[in-house]
């Protein structure tokens, strides 16, 4: 099972860097980073929900399941 993280994705489309969102939602860049390049092994709603908000996106915009073949 593979989870695929599109942080990056979506603050592309916003146009936010990972500096501003690291501020907005109160999480320091070394966290974020981790979450952003899919190395983090789990996330808390509350972060996904801070994520969600400031990005204006829904969980399934940020996280994607995709099956291993």
């Amino acid at each position: 099972m593979s989870i695929i993280v599109n942080i990056d994705v979506m603050m592309a489309k916003r146009k936010m860097s990972l500096t501003e969102l690291s501020e907005r939602i109160g999480i320091t860049m070394a966290n974020l980073s981790v979450l952003k390049t899919g190395k983090a092994k789990a996330i808390r709603f509350s972060t996904l929900g801070a994520l969600c908000k400031e990005l204006n996106c829904q969980p399934g915009d940020i996280l994607e399941f995709a099956p291993e073949t």
